[in-house]
């Protein structure tokens, strides 16, 4: 067909033309790699089991106060540690509180602690790898050299002696935690940077005459995004786990707030006779980051480079 004949066709017979399995055939291997990434992902069932999880999970926290049966901190005097009963799914805690209702509320707590640290975790270390990989010289080296002493501790020992220095609270220990796991972020996204640097678009680019900030937002970034967000959602555990853990030595939300970590502490004098109190805190925990260990393998094995192709 010429192309005053494919001109002078009617509008249906040019998307007959158009559609032929041939340009399928290419429109479909034209697909971007984000697209055959997520479609790798979507069909990763432990990690679509990992995503309900986190759904369920969410959902919950959302919509505590509809969910919950009682306030989280309303004391049934009558029922203290009552076991799990029809009135009290999870029984009652020594102070006459309903479980249920605080394993739901604290739902809230561990996704705001964990959102917040990993934010705070990523904008830092993302922001101090493109630095160090980009100019490389002497500002890669300070800021490599600050990276190794944070790496040098372990992160509950500098966040115990950060949070004790500017008192507790779940703030405190949210920020504090971030500011101290901060350097996997940086470590990644630096060898990402200095190989990228060395690619024909970016090198092209300082030819033409494109300023730094252009480079590093507008074709440095996009490319770091699949390698972080696998660092992201393998980080999303261990933040929870830290942060429970604070709250049960005392450091994070302080009563009467509902926390995990701090209801697992409350619950521990009384593991013989009313062991429900620690129990349910410590299932809500453990499936937690259960979820998101299997969400974040299943992005992981979704942009694991040597899947590609």
């Amino acid at each position: 067909m010429t192309t005053s004949e494919l001109t002078a066709t009617k509008p249906e017979e040019r998307q007959s033309v158009a559609l032929t399995p041939e340009a399928m055939r290419l429109a479909l291997a034209s697909r971007s790699q984000w697209q055959l990434e997520l479609q790798r992902l979507f069909h990763h069932r432990l990690a679509m089991v990992g995503l309900w999880g986190i759904l369920l999970l969410v959902a919950a926290a959302l919509l505590a106060p509809w969910l919950a049966p009682y306030p989280f901190d309303a004391q049934h005097l009558d029922s203290i540690r009552a076991a799990p009963s029809r009135q009290f799914l999870f029984g009652t805690d020594s102070l006459g509180r309903d479980l249920f209702s605080r394993v739901l509320y604290g739902a809230r707590m561990a996704l705001l602690v964990g959102v917040v640290v990993v934010a705070i975790e990523t904008v830092v270390g993302v922001l101090l790898g493109m630095m160090a990989g980009y100019f490389r010289g002497y500002i890669d080296l300070a800021i490599s050299m600050v990276s190794d002493m944070v790496w040098a501790f372990p992160p509950l020992v500098l966040v115990l002696g950060v949070v004790a220095a500017v008192g507790p609270g779940l703030l405190h220990a949210a920020v504090a935690l971030a500011l101290t796991s901060w350097a996997p972020f940086t470590r990644v996204t630096r060898a990402k940077v200095l190989a990228l640097r060395e690619r024909d678009f970016v090198q092209a680019s300082l030819a033409t005459g494109s300023g730094h900030g252009r480079i590093l937002w507008r074709h440095i970034l996009p490319n770091l995004v699949p390698t972080n967000l696998v660092l992201v959602m393998l980080t999303l555990p261990s933040a929870l786990l830290t942060a429970s853990a604070l709250s049960f030595l005392g450091f994070g939300i302080q009563p009467p707030g509902a926390d995990w970590g701090a209801m697992l502490n409350e619950g521990r004098p009384y593991l013989q006779d009313a062991p429900w109190i620690a129990t349910f805190p410590g299932l809500a925990i453990l499936l937690t980051v259960v979820c998101f260990n299997l969400f974040g393998d299943g992005v992981r094995d979704a942009f694991d480079p040597r899947q590609k192709g």
